[in-house]
């Protein structure tokens, strides 16, 4: 676990609280002792009615157009 001063968190709380998000775990220390740590919050889970709300909102894929973009972006030969 990483450590970051009073000062620092202070100082560069922006990208503390950036590692933070990214999953990383942070004691706070104040005169060297460690008095916090910071993690980042779970994400609440999603019920079903909103699961299904957001499943009916995703776009329809046009299979045939996709498989013709990637066709020519790709070399085919490979």
């Amino acid at each position: 676990m990483a450590e970051v001063s009073i000062r620092e968190l202070r100082n560069e709380g922006g990208s503390v609280v950036e590692r933070v998000l990214r999953g990383e775990l942070i004691t706070i220390t104040r005169s060297g002792a460690p008095v916090a740590t910071l993690q980042p919050i779970g994400r609440v889970p999603l019920n079903s009615r909103e699961l299904v709300d957001r499943w009916r909102r995703v776009p329809v894929v046009d299979i045939e157009a996709l498989r013709s973009d990637v066709d020519y972006v790709l070399d085919t030969r490979l």
